[in-house]
């Protein structure tokens, strides 16, 4: 039955992946009929140009293949990573208003990001890797403040992790923005963090993020039936044979390198872990072997196409990104937040 609804569910959004990549990739200043840009895809996948006739203009196929897909490709890399991210905090913490932007993870990466800039340290430890290594760091210090806040003679309390992670995250914004006021060759750089975009970012980017994506999904898969068991509550889970504490750790780390590795290339996108992962959820029930990998799926087209609203709605000017998002995003926070409240209530 799982089998089935995850070739179901996984099918479909497959199938509108797919479409909303040659559809988001012919939309632009310049705009290409849907037909040739599926052909132009088509033509860089080997084996396939042998046999294609190629009839389309030199400058369509740069506008594809070097400004438009490596933009959508990093989108639903980091939508994928973001959302997998909210799916493995919602279901360690047993919290459905957690996500990497919630908790102050997010906020944290990004001191670590805006710091090797302001310093020009991008490349000083690590190469191209060093800005996703000490986003994770300083975002994994900043989760552990969160506990260490939210906790209460040693024990997490869920009512209040929420609020320390908000509580955190206005603290360590402000740390940014003074990043900001120091700093004025590299502002426009730092402001990306803040603000989160996908404006000229080549394969590059792409090539930083995919290991830590794939490697984080298939981690984060060999814990589904453990989250699962996580829905019963910690003390029933380890019963059943669950290391809860090193499961939680676990997790919770794996969660935050795909949070750093996603604000290193795109910087602070929010609420992306907490919409996709609870509308997956709505779907499929609250099985995480499905939850995960489908959060992955949908998050990448939910992301392709809210990177698609950033630059299309104002056009040819664009908006940031995390602008978007948080339209988007904090009116469905409010409405968990609401109907996490009336269910308090009730019980």
């Amino acid at each position: 039955m799982i089998k089935l609804r995850l070739w179901l569910w996984g099918g479909a959004g497959i199938c509108l992946l797919l479409l909303s990549i040659v559809v988001t990739v012919s939309m632009g200043t310049a705009s290409l009929p849907l037909r040739e840009v599926w052909r132009i895809l088509l033509h860089s996948v080997p084996g396939v140009d042998g046999w294609m006739i190629r009839d389309w203009a030199d400058t369509s196929e740069q506008i594809v293949m070097k400004v438009r897909f490596p933009r959508v490709v990093l989108a639903v890399l980091v939508g994928a990573a973001l959302s997998l991210a909210g799916a493995g905090f919602q279901g360690v913490l047993r919290n459905p208003l957690a996500d990497p932007f919630t908790l102050g993870v997010a906020s944290g990466a990004s001191v670590g990001a805006a710091a090797l800039i302001l310093f020009g340290m991008q490349y000083a430890l690590f190469g191209q890797w060093t800005i996703p290594a000490v986003a994770f760091v300083t975002g994994m210090l900043s989760l552990m403040a969160v506990f260490r806040l939210a906790g209460v003679q040693g024990k997490i309390r869920t009512e209040t992790l929420i609020l320390s992670g908000v509580v955190m995250q206005a603290f360590l914004g402000a740390f940014v923005s003074f990043m900001v006021s120091l700093s004025d060759s590299v502002i426009n750089e730092i402001l990306f963090w803040l603000m989160g975009s996908m404006a000229m970012r080549g394969w590059g980017f792409s090539a930083v993020l995919a290991p830590y994506t794939a490697i984080g999904l298939i981690f984060l898969l060999g814990y589904g039936r453990a989250l699962n068991l996580f829905e019963l509550g910690e003390r029933q889970a380890a019963h059943l044979g669950v290391y809860v504490q090193r499961t939680r750790w676990l997790v919770l780390a794996v969660s935050t390198l795909l949070t750093a590795a996603a604000v290193s290339v795109a910087g602070v996108v929010g609420f992306v872990g907490l919409i996709v992962p609870h509308l997956v959820r709505m779907m499929v029930g609250p099985d995480y072997r499905l939850i995960l990998p489908l959060s992955a799926l949908y998050g990448g087209s939910y992301m392709l196409w809210a990177d698609t609203a950033a630059r299309m709605l104002m056009s040819p000017q664009e908006i940031p990104l995390g602008i978007i998002t948080a339209f988007l995003g904090a009116p469905f926070f409010a409405f968990l937040l609401t109907k996490q409240k009336k269910m308090g209530a009730a019980a």
